[in-house]
């Protein structure tokens, strides 16, 4: 065990490149812009993952993509949370939300599942609700389509755009929830829509 005093930051999603950019794999789309942005790779394969442990503000953090697949991303943090003797208010998990529509980031600090399935799987293994998240607005299906197969496949065209912009302030709640801490990201960020057009970021 290594105490590692920073934080993990989770984004889930599902492995594999039929995923990756689907609307359930906007947690890893979130860290792969960090990492890109931080100009460091998800090379560690510890913990069924993908990973890299770096420092933001003075901090360490470990950006962390589970590879269990989504509904058991919590076997995957809890190996990496054991290892680092983490406490729950130090994990902080990046998953799309169906209730929240797309423009939108809620951050949190802790809360159930809502019936996200890798979230569920968090709660499972680590046996508490009491880890912040940031939820990302996905919607909900326009075309009848099915909640499967909807969270499975691409934004639709018209909103493509609008998610580069919510991607992008994802990483910024993230930053903010790492310097200041979940009450004043919640402050800044819980008021924004990005599909607003005049909405600057």
């Amino acid at each position: 065990m290594i105490v590692l005093k920073g934080y993990l930051i989770v984004g889930l999603g599902n492995p594999g490149q039929k995923y990756k950019d689907t609307r359930h794999n906007t947690g890893f789309q979130v860290i792969d812009l960090w990492s890109r942005s931080l100009g460091v790779h998800l090379t560690n394969r510890r913990f069924q993952s993908r990973n890299t442990l770096t420092r933001i503000q003075d901090k360490k953090v470990i950006l962390f993509c589970p590879l269990t697949f989504m509904n058991r991303s919590g076997q995957s943090v809890r190996t990496c949370v054991d290892y680092y003797d983490l406490t729950d208010t130090e994990i902080i998990v990046i998953h799309d939300d169906i209730d929240l529509p797309v423009g939108r980031i809620r951050v949190v600090g802790n809360g159930g599942a809502g019936g996200h399935k890798g979230v569920l799987s968090i709660i499972k293994h680590l046996g508490s609700m009491q880890f912040p998240r940031i939820k990302v607005g996905i919607g909900r299906p326009r075309s009848g389509e099915s909640i499967e197969d909807y969270v499975l496949a691409p934004f639709y065209s018209d909103e493509k755009k609008i998610m580069e912009r919510v991607i992008r302030m994802a990483v910024k709640a993230c930053e903010l929830v790492v310097a200041e801490g979940v009450e004043p990201a919640m402050n800044k960020i819980n008021c924004q829509n990005l599909a607003n057009k005049e909405v600057r970021n």
